[in-house]
């Protein structure tokens, strides 16, 4: 009896460390998968997790949007509203003025509040849906009215909370922090990846829940700070500080003032996720 307990308890641990040796090996990435697929991915200093692309990460079987030249059209769905507009993009960053109204209307608040969204942010929404080859991005949350004292970008219409089809929450997260002048959080409770266009770049990850105070903590400092510099390098204009004002030239003499402050503010996001 007793030496048939020790050989149950030793085939148990054999099996248990074929299983953890599994998991521990990273494996390549590949941009569609079917809906059962589990993607590997490694996240910053927390060696390799699982996610399953199921429900709103398994991958969408419909063509991709295109414009009557052939072009990939940027097409968003939300979440909770389950609406969806398709527009198209004449080059990285051209959305026709009626389209931005449009997207507006669709990104609004959940109190029906409406706020232009920033073109860059589309633009960099849209470099993601055309890298990963999806036929659309769905939207979590895009416009939220802001409140008092939030430095949130969302209030700003220069955030949006996206899901990408087929494609894992950090995968999405790598390769928007390329981008440059960018804020990027990976939020592994809640599944959804954070972008938006900002000063000066800075990623992050958050394990609050729906509805839950943030748990922010800061990550890839020294990768954000040369993905600024390679941006620079490539021609690109930083976005500048956020700021309204009916006085031009006040707006000017104070944009100045707000640079600086922004380094301190700018790693503030979502008060609540």
């Amino acid at each position: 009896m007793v030496a048939t307990r020790i050989a149950l308890a030793l085939g148990f641990l054999g099996a248990f460390s074929l299983s953890f040796g599994a998991l521990a090996q990273p494996q390549p990435h590949a941009k569609r998968t079917s809906a059962s697929t589990v993607a590997p991915v490694r996240r910053a200093g927390a060696g390799v997790y699982q996610q399953a692309l199921v429900g709103l990460h398994a991958p969408c079987e419909k063509p991709v949007p295109r414009n009557e030249a052939g072009r990939p059209m940027l097409s968003l769905t939300t979440v909770n509203h389950g609406e969806s507009l398709s527009i198209a993009a004449s080059g990285d960053e051209g959305f026709a003025a009626i389209d931005l109204d449009r997207v507006a209307h669709l990104l609004r608040a959940a109190t029906g509040d409406e706020h232009p969204i920033d073109p860059r942010e589309l633009s960099l929404v849209y470099r993601i849906e055309t890298h990963f080859e999806v036929p659309e991005i769905r939207v979590v949350s895009g416009y939220r009215v802001p409140r008092p004292g939030s430095h949130s970008n969302h209030g700003k219409g220069r955030a949006m909370d996206i899901i990408v089809p087929g494609v894992a929450d950090e995968e999405v997260a790598r390769f928007a922090r390329e981008v440059g002048f960018v804020g990027v959080g990976v939020y592994p409770t809640s599944q959804f990846v954070h972008v938006d266009v900002r000063p000066r770049s800075y990623f992050w990850v958050d394990y609050s829940g729906p509805h839950m105070r943030n748990r922010e903590r800061g990550i890839l400092g020294d990768l954000a700070a040369r993905c600024d510099a390679a941006a620079l390098a490539r021609g690109q204009t930083p976005v500048e500080p956020f700021g309204i004002a009916k006085n031009v030239d006040a707006a000017l003499q104070a944009r100045a003032a707000a640079a600086a402050a922004t380094a301190a503010n700018e790693e503030d996001e979502d008060d609540e996720n």
